[in-house]
């Protein structure tokens, strides 16, 4: 077991084989040797690829020996999901060590949180913005923190959270550990880390480009025909777990509507729901009663899922690196994964700015017998916008899906039906040949 030349307490190495690991991944392999050291750390690596473990494991194993019942170790993480997997994976490889972890988030009562704080833990899980609550309010002791880690660095950095890091900072001993880890590291970050940092051993994997299992495709299509391109996506493709993204929490919570009258199973990940709604579509994904999870980028941090097949980027991302953190949440584990992105006309900028990512150009797709010159729809009354979903077609509601497990690059040659067209065969009926993508 190559973990072994670690030289983890029993009671973790002992974890470590329940918990099915086998060899270190890359960033865990260079990563671990400095942590446990005592070095700071920054580390570079794509999303899935075990950052978490490559800062738990040495947190774990620089604890266990010391006192108990005050906070020595924060981790800051963007979101809740990020926290909560985070806290996860440190009870999970912790639980024969007697350290106690918890999470500090909003959304939620504080009254859970407070009593956990007056228990005494010894390692904390927090989001910014509740954690500088707690501070503020004295509710909080962070000056025994012997190692701070900061996980998913640069999306901090887009959440605007970059002046509460620094203000968290100024609660904390002069004296500590520091590590960052991230998908992607902007200048803005690289300049924190020189502001807060002792010499930082700095350990990249992969240039911050795309894992490699992962194949990408695009769509191109105009914006009133996304919904019918996902739908036949849906259908023709064999897929295990299916995560889409779009650009608003609205059009998530629309469009997981129109997909549950069609029958499938899916559920939506955005910020207006609550705390128990979002852990609850979470956990329905991770053990198949949700097959698709449509989710914005913000709320998706911290889905760590292995068996998701294919990211469907209903809407492009913003920037190159939002790339990276939404298709490395498929490809995982050494399985090979899909990324497919519907593109308009309007994003072809972002486009060639993911293709000098990942070094190559991205193929481009069309679907045989997608009517492409379908008009948009009527306006709807007072709103402005076109009803662009497919649940105002009578004859769209009742379509069949693909349950073909694996996942593949094929697509029927049939188009999405308009009404005065025949509903689609039972799913006992229909042939399991595909037509491959033109």
């Amino acid at each position: 077991m190559y973990f072994k030349k670690f030289n983890f307490h029993p009671s973790i190495s002992q974890r470590i084989r329940d918990l099915g690991y086998e060899t270190p991944t890359p960033i865990q392999d260079k990563a671990i040797p400095p942590v446990l050291e005592g070095k700071d750390v920054l580390g570079l690596a794509q999303t899935g690829t075990g950052k978490t473990a490559a800062f738990v494991l040495p947190i774990l194993q620089k604890l266990r020996s010391r006192p108990r019942g005050k906070i020595r170790a924060l981790v800051v993480a963007p979101t809740r999901e990020l926290a909560e997997q985070i806290h996860e994976a440190t009870k999970a490889l912790g639980s024969q060590t007697g350290l106690r972890s918890m999470t500090i988030y909003g959304g939620v009562s504080q009254v859970p949180q407070l009593k956990s704080l007056r228990s005494g833990v010894e390692i904390v899980v927090a989001c910014p913005g509740r954690l500088l609550d707690h501070l503020n309010n004295g509710r909080i002791d962070l000056s025994n923190v012997e190692v701070l880690v900061i996980d998913e660095a640069d999306r901090m950095f887009d959440m605007g959270f970059l002046p509460d890091i620094r203000k968290i900072l100024r609660h904390l001993p002069e004296k500590k550990q520091m590590l960052l880890f991230s998908a992607t590291m902007p200048p803005d970050i690289r300049r924190l880390a020189q502001d807060f940092m002792y010499h930082p051993v700095t350990v990249q994997i992969g240039h911050s480009r795309p894992v490699d299992t992962v194949s990408h495709a695009l769509y191109p299509v105009e914006n009133h025909l996304k919904t019918s391109m996902l739908i036949e996506l849906l259908r023709h493709t064999d897929t295990e777990s299916v995560l889409v993204f779009t650009r608003t929490k609205h059009r998530a919570k629309r469009l997981a509507i129109q997909l549950q009258k069609l029958d499938y199973r899916v559920a939506s990940l955005q910020g207006n729901m609550s705390q128990n709604q979002r852990q609850n579509a979470l956990n329905g994904f991770r053990d198949g009663s949700y097959q698709i999870l449509i989710a914005t980028d913000i709320a998706a941090r911290g889905i760590d899922v292995t068996s998701i097949s294919h990211v469907i980027n209903y809407d492009i991302p913003d920037t190159p690196d939002a790339y990276t953190h939404r298709i490395g949440r498929t490809g995982r584990a050494a399985k090979t994964g899909d990324a497919f992105t519907m593109i308009t006309g309007e994003d072809e900028q972002t486009v060639r700015a993911i293709e000098r990512l990942l070094g190559s150009s991205i193929e481009r797709r069309t679907i045989e017998g997608f009517d492409y010159n379908r008009p948009p729809p009527p306006r709807t009354h007072g709103s402005g916008r076109y009803s662009t979903g497919p649940h105002n077609r009578r004859g769209e509601q009742n379509r069949g899906r693909s349950t073909s497990q694996g996942h593949t690059h094929s697509v029927s040659s049939h188009s999405v039906r308009h009404s005065d067209q025949p509903s689609s065969p039972p799913r006992s009926q229909r042939s399991r040949h595909r037509r491959p993508h033109r």
